[in-house]
């Protein structure tokens, strides 16, 4: 995924709060929407979601 894609998949998850809703907004699986924000969260050298298994919220970052 690209930058702009990437910033709009993470901005749909905080939106839907859901990785799955969100992975399927886009037509990608929840395993490759999980690793690309993972791969962004590691750019930016800050954990940007709050992950529980009901839940995704930001973070204060």
């Amino acid at each position: 995924m690209d930058r702009l894609a990437t910033l709009q998949l993470f901005v749909r998850i905080v939106e839907r709060g859901s990785f799955s809703a969100a992975a399927a907004d886009f037509g990608v699986s929840r395993p490759v929407a999980t690793a690309t924000i993972k791969a962004l969260e590691l750019r930016l050298g800050a954990q940007l979601l709050h992950r529980t298994t009901r839940h995704v919220q930001p973070t204060v970052e």
